[in-house]
């Protein structure tokens, strides 16, 4: 079986799509070397991500072992992780940076 998404590191709590992935999709993805389905909520656009687990509003979204943002509202798997429930960590830093220049 082909996989339709990547998960890029072993910590990270979401899977990049690399296909047009359409909602009730049951999508396989590794995960330490494990292997699950899991079916997806939402239609993914190529290059979105999805969540391979649970994340509640607050927590860290992680891709590549790195924080790339924080729930804004809680994320159930399968769901798609974009701006409409992340907000980027990196814009919050530049936005405080600007704050302490002036």
């Amino acid at each position: 079986m082909v996989s339709k998404a990547l998960v890029m590191g072993p910590n990270d709590n979401v899977a990049t799509v690399i296909e047009d992935v359409e909602p009730g999709t049951s999508v396989p993805v590794t995960v330490e070397g494990k292997t699950r389905n899991i079916k997806v909520k939402q239609r993914i656009p190529f290059g979105h991500k999805f969540a391979v687990s649970k994340i509640s509003k607050g927590d860290k979204v992680i891709k590549y072992g790195e924080v790339i943002g924080l729930a804004t509202q809680p994320i159930e798997e399968g769901e798609h992780v974009h701006v409409q429930n992340v907000e980027s960590v990196y814009s919050k830093e530049l936005v405080q940076e600007r704050r302490e220049r002036k």
